[in-house]
C-alpha cells in the first residue's frame, strides 16, 4: 500500500527516513529549512534534506515560516494523505496538522516523553541515560505531546557522542518509520497517550553550553565532552584562547587543586571536583584538531 507524504525534516538525521520513505510510498513534496550561511567564507549551503531531495527528483519548499501563504497553499496542492515529520526544526500549527488524512507523525530522537524538545540526544548524554532510542509519535499542538505509535531503543554505550549516536537513531528511526506505517494508516495500531510521569525537557543549545566547569565532577565533564560533538564543542580557555576538547576520558588526580594541570602517560589532563579529565583530542584555536600528544609536543608550558 503506497501512502501519498508529504516529508518534512532538515538535517543529516532525516535523511534515511526520507529515503525509505521515498523508497516505499509517494512522497509529492518535502518541505525544509531555507538554505543558511556557513563557514569562514558565509556562503548559503542547503540542508541535507534539501540535497538528497533533488536528488531523488522531488519538489523542494523552503519557507522561512510554514504558516507563509504560498507554503500553505502548495501543501494544500500536494493535498498529502500523511505528512511525515523529522528533525524539521518549525512548530506545526493547527491547520497543518489537521489537513492531511492521517494526521502528522514525526521520528523523535528519544525514547518519550523523556527528553521532548530541540536536543534529545545532548540531555540524554549528560543525564547519563543507560538507554536512547527513537519514538513514533502522532503530532499534536504541544511540542512532543501527542500521543506514541512506536518505540525502539538502544544502549548509550560510553564511547557515543551526540553525532555518532544520532547517526546510529536515524537508520533506527527510519527502519521503525517504515515498519509502523501499514499498521497506522490501516487502523491497527492504537496510539497512546504519554505519561507526565517521566516527562523531561531538552531545550535547544547555545555555544556557552559547551563550557568546561572544572569545578564539577570528572564523569559530568567527560559526558559533556561527548555530549557537545560536534556542536557546539566543549571548550576552556588557556592562555587567553579557547582550547576545544574533542575526545576526554577520566583519570585520577591527588593532592591537586581544582582546574590544577598536569600530564599523564604523556597526555595533557586538568583537575576537575574529584579526579583528573585527560584530554585525548583537543582542538586550539585556529588550528586543526590533535591529539593530546602531538597537543604537548608543542605546548610545553602546560603545566605552568
Amino acid at each position: 500500500m503506497s501512502i501519498k507524504t508529504v516529508f518534512m525534516g532538515s538535517p543529516e538525521f532525516a535523511l534515511p527516513s526520507l529515503r525509505a520513505l521515498a523508497q516505499r510510498h509517494q512522497v509529492v513534496g518535502v518541505i525544509t529549512q531555507p538554505d543558511r550561511p556557513s563557514g569562514r567564507g558565509r556562503e548559503l549551503k542547503a540542508p541535507p534534506v534539501k540535497t538528497l531531495a533533488q536528488e531523488l527528483a522531488l519538489p523542494v519548499l523552503q519557507p522561512q515560516k510554514l504558516r507563509e501563504p504560498q507554503a500553505l497553499e502548495q501543501l494544500h496542492q500536494w493535498n498529502p494523505d500523511l505528512i511525515v515529520v523529522a528533525a524539521f526544526g518549525q512548530i506545526l500549527k493547527a491547520d497543518v496538522l489537521s489537513l492531511p488524512k492521517y494526521g502528522c507523525i514525526n521520528v523523535h530522537a528519544s525514547l518519550l516523553p523523556r527528553w521532548r524538545g530541540a536536543a534529545p540526544i545532548n540531555a540524554a548524554i549528560l543525564a547519563g541515560d543507560a538507554e536512547i532510542g527513537v519514538t513514533i509519535m502522532q503530532m499534536d499542538v504541544g511540542l512532543d505531546t501527542g500521543p506514541m505509535l512506536a518505540k525502539k531503543s538502544m544502549r548509550l554505550t560510553p564511547d557515543l557522542t551526540t553525532g555518532s549516536a544520532l547517526q546510529a537513531l536515524s537508520q533506527l528511526g527510519a527502519d521503525l518509520l517504515i515498519e509502523t506505517l501499514p499498521e497506522y494508516v490501516s487502523g491497527n495500531l492504537t496510539p497512546q497517550p504519554q505519561p507526565e510521569i517521566g516527562a523531561t525537557y531538552a531545550p535547544m543549545l547555545k555555544k556557552e553550553d559547551g563550557f568546561l566547569n572544572f569545578h564539577q565532577p570528572a564523569i559530568e565533564l567527560e559526558r559533556r565532552v561527548r555530549a557537545m560533538n560536534p556542536w557546539p564543542g566543549a571548550w576552556f580557555e588557556w592562555n587567553g584562547n579557547i582550547l576545544k576538547v574533542g575526545r576526554a576520558f577520566v583519570g585520577e588526580g591527588k593532592g591537586l587543586g581544582v582546574a590544577s594541570r598536569f600530564t599523564v602517560e604523556g597526555r595533557p589532563a586538568i583537575m576537575s571536583a574529584d579526579g583528573a579529565l585527560i584530554l585525548e583530542e583537543v582542538q586550539p584555536a585556529g588550528k586543526k584538531r590533535m591529539s593530546g600528544k602531538a597537543f604537548l609536543a608543542g605546548n610545553p608550558n602546560w603545566e605552568t
